[in-house]
């Protein structure tokens, strides 16, 4: 007799989830290292066009081509099915945007744990409020609200290990507008849980994908193309504001071959890693939207700080500041074992 968890999801499908999710999270946290390697390109050049290809064009063309009959399900599909999709990529969207403002106010180490972090919390708690508010109570819901407890202390001490890197490098941020920019992290955390609540609110939409044919696997990809285009109308709009006053738009002309493979590339592992947190996160069942979503971002920020170790990016702190930093990540992980123990 197979074990189940929470409303029946087998233990074997439970952890398959939970490494689908993992792997997600280590492809997402690797898509910004390409654009290492960009040249010739402004910011906006590369934001723009990874995020016509990641948002619009393969998350729609993966959800036709694996989703029989999508025209006809979002045309029988009521507006009110769409609304959470929609309304969650857009805040999403503009979270992103107010994360490119705030990194030279603040630093890219600083911004990515704050926001990583809100998100996160927020990701997880809203979708078992909602969807099941009695398992908040339970072991799964006690389980969670202790992992983000120890999670925001491993946060705190990683952020601060992260503030002293820029200034043990040299990295200048623009120190009068601090407090602007801790205040728009915490609105880009906040906001980017949008994406995981608007994800998790649309099972009609993953009813009809599955009832029209579509995977278990594939169902949740007609939600993926509302959602991630709507993320995509804010980032637009940003970006053709910075090519319009940066006149940059000629950088346009005559892309490299290496340029435009490297974009792909990025595209194809963020896509990949949104689109496989879906996947594993229908595979875990009842909690898999808020304990997997957990998971999957708090790999995400491991994986990323795991490259910039890599990558150089801490080799001008001192001994004193990556000790800071790794204990940090030491407390982060003891939060990733704590939440394990709900599943």
């Amino acid at each position: 007799m197979s074990i189940v968890y929470g409303a029946g999801t087998p233990t074997g499908a439970l952890w398959t989830g939970s490494g689908v999710i993992v792997l997600s999270g280590v492809l997402n946290a690797t898509f910004p290292l390409p654009m290492k390697y960009i040249r010739g390109w402004k910011w906006e050049n590369t934001w723009l066009a990874f995020c016509t290809l990641s948002l619009l064009v393969l998350p729609v063309g993966v959800a036709f081509w694996e989703v029989p009959g999508l025209a006809s399900l979002y045309r029988a599909a009521p507006a009110a099915e769409f609304l959470p999709a929609v309304l969650g990529g857009l805040l999403w969207g503009a979270a992103q945007v107010s994360f490119g403002i705030a990194i030279p106010m603040v630093g890219m180490a600083m911004a990515f744990a704050v926001v990583v972090g809100l998100c996160s919390v927020l990701g997880s708690f809203f979708p078992m409020l909602i969807q099941r508010p009695g398992a908040l109570l339970a072991r799964p819901g006690l389980l969670l609200m202790i992992s983000t407890v120890i999670l925001a202390a491993g946060l705190v001490t990683y952020a601060r290990a992260a503030r002293q890197r820029e200034r043990d490098g040299g990295i200048v941020t623009e120190r009068g507008n601090f407090r602007k920019g801790l205040a728009l992290c915490l609105f880009c955390g906040a906001a980017g849980a949008a994406i995981n609540l608007g994800f998790a609110l649309s099972s009609g939409l993953v009813a009809r994908a599955a009832a029209q044919g579509a995977s278990p696997q594939a169902s949740s990809f007609a939600v993926w193309a509302v959602l991630l285009p709507s993320g995509y109308v804010p980032n637009l709009l940003y970006c053709l504001h910075l090519l319009t006053r940066n006149r940059t738009v000629s950088l346009y002309a005559g892309p490299s071959g290496k340029q435009a493979l490297l974009i792909v590339i990025m595209a194809l592992l963020w896509l990949s890693g949104w689109l496989g947190y879906g996947v594993g996160a229908a595979s875990m069942g009842a909690y898999g939207t808020s304990i997997g979503f957990a998971g999957y971002m708090t790999t995400l920020l491991l994986w990323s700080t795991y490259l910039g170790v890599m990558t150089g990016e801490w080799r001008q702190a001192t001994r004193a500041t990556v000790i800071r930093m790794r204990f940090g990540v030491a407390v982060i992980l003891v939060s990733v074992v704590v939440l394990s123990r709900a599943l």
